[in-house]
């Protein structure tokens, strides 16, 4: 229920938090085994490129159907938690009360959306514990309870001292503009998205995670690393590769990209330095490498933008309705009360989660792309590009325990990235350098 916590900017958080990742990233994963630059890469079957042990698939299957069935859940009463506030007059009765609080509006507001938050938050919280406890169950996570919660707490805390002036400030300009508000909103909304991208490597990921420079403990590997940047071009200077402490908290392995301009890194998860073999790093570099020089991230700000141009208007127009419809009934006069703005948050989240697919078929694009780029990133620095990249795709897949055989309805509604198994497919099939012939983005 994330999207419902800060849903006036639901589809601005999702522009921003489609991370460029190399593994499906899961909420949870279990851990592969353990490997180093000597091991010998996994062998999948001949029909199918990702496989896994009978017992290991039993716990996939076990494990993707809860997955699938908390965020089902998790959806619809996110949905339901801001449709009770709404008919049930809470919201309005709220509005009521922090108008005998403070004479001042904004200290009202303030008030207003961070008990919004907070009740969001605390309503969420049994579906997300159950999901944490299936993590810890099959192994993926090894987060202690304790620190669970005060993650929670961190979240929590961001919501209501980020969140809400957001929201405030959005609720202002729906009051100060009643006609053309939604333009406003998204006018401000793309700065508050860039800035978000650029700012979080600095401000938000710490305070989850511990980070280091990766040539710290891994000089070796950095210089292996270099190759790669000095084939691709990438802008990417070993102060700007760094290693995050991912097993104090997860038995998965995972690199990323963020940030932007002077913010950009790599970050290499320690599990993956720890149990993946050097060649299949560099793949996972070489297709971190492509997000970049591909220019991914700008490219879907600009797409996610336009379509928030017509979401806002739509929203509004969806907004206005519901007032109208239900206001009455619901003690709610306009979408400028800050009740009111309830109905169109309402509305951004049933918006949200009709376009998850789209969003979502934009972001397995770029990452097959950058799949394509890292296979091809490597040709000539590792002795088989092909075997690399189809073992590391197993190694990432045991990890999270991804299905190897989910449902393509699930696939195209739910996946931010290609599955493992066609991530892999495609990779044993894919040798442009055969017969003579070069790559997509690579002449040799």
């Amino acid at each position: 229920m994330r999207f419902v916590r800060c849903a006036v900017f639901a589809l601005a958080a999702l522009t921003c938090g489609l991370s460029l990742c190399v593994s499906q990233a899961p909420a949870a994963a279990q851990p592969a085994p353990q490997s180093s630059a000597q091991a010998t890469p996994a062998q999948p079957a001949s029909t199918d490129a990702y496989t896994l042990s009978p017992e290991k698939l039993a716990q996939a299957k076990a494990l993707n159907r809860i997955r699938l069935t908390l965020e089902i859940v998790g959806t619809l009463w996110g949905l339901a938690v801001l449709w009770i506030l709404l008919a049930g007059r809470w919201a309005a009765g709220l509005e009521k009360w922090v108008t005998s609080i403070s004479r001042f509006r904004w200290i009202q507001g303030l008030i207003f959306f961070a008990i919004f938050t907070v009740i969001t938050t605390i309503a969420s919280l049994p579906l997300d514990a159950v999901g944490h406890a299936s993590s810890r169950h099959y192994g993926i996570s090894v987060q202690q309870w304790d620190g669970w919660l005060g993650d929670q707490g961190k979240s929590l805390a961001l919501g209501i001292l980020i969140g809400s002036p957001i929201l405030l400030l959005f609720n202002w300009i729906v009051r100060v503009s009643p006609r053309r508000y939604w333009i406003w909103v998204w006018v401000i909304s793309l700065p508050l998205i860039v800035a978000s991208v650029v700012l979080t490597p600095l401000v938000i990921d710490p305070l989850f995670n511990k980070f280091e420079p990766l040539m710290k403990t891994h000089a070796e590997l950095v210089t292996k690393l270099e190759t790669v940047v000095a084939r691709t071009g990438t802008n990417i200077p070993p102060e700007r590769m760094f290693l995050m402490k991912a097993s104090e908290k997860s038995n998965g392995i995972n690199a990323y990209v963020t940030g932007l301009g002077a913010t950009k890194r790599f970050v290499m998860w320690d599990t993956t330095t720890d149990r993946m073999p050097d060649d299949e790093i560099l793949f996972i570099f070489g297709h971190e490498s492509g997000h970049y020089v591909r220019n991914h991230i700008p490219k879907m700000l600009t797409i996610f933008a336009v379509m928030l141009f017509f979401v806002f208007w739509g929203c509004a127009r969806f907004g206005e309705w519901l007032v109208r419809r239900f206001g009455a009934r619901w003690g709610i006069e306009s979408v400028a009360g800050r009740a009111g703005f309830l109905t169109l948050i309402f509305a951004i989240s049933i918006v949200s989660f009709f376009l998850t697919p789209v969003t979502n078929t934009i972001s397995r694009h770029y990452e097959h792309e950058a799949d394509i780029f890292g296979q091809e990133a490597i040709h000539g620095l590792v002795p088989d590009p092909v075997k690399t990249s189809v073992s590391a795709f197993n190694h990432l897949g045991e990890a999270w325990l991804e299905d190897p055989a989910p449902s393509p309805i699930v696939e195209f509604w739910d996946y931010n990235h290609p599955s493992v198994q066609t991530r892999a497919k495609f990779a044993r099939e894919y040798d442009p350098w055969v017969n003579g012939g070069h790559g997509k983005f690579f002449d040799k």
